[in-house]
């Protein structure tokens, strides 16, 4: 799993970023907190995949 993640790093970071972006465009382009929660969801998760926690977080 791991020699996986590192051989396709670029494509899996090319898919987060998609993800997020597309999941942050909904969240603007619709007036209702439901999909602002899941896009929420997903920058926590992708933070945590990058270790961004304690004192490694940007500050909010």
């Amino acid at each position: 799993m791991i020699s996986y993640i590192i051989e396709n790093k670029e494509e899996l970071i090319a898919i987060a970023t998609a993800v997020v972006t597309a999941a942050s465009l909904i969240s603007a382009m619709t007036p209702n907190k439901a999909d602002n929660k899941i896009t929420g969801i997903l920058l926590k998760l992708i933070n945590w995949l990058a270790l961004n926690v304690g004192k490694a977080k940007p500050k909010a």
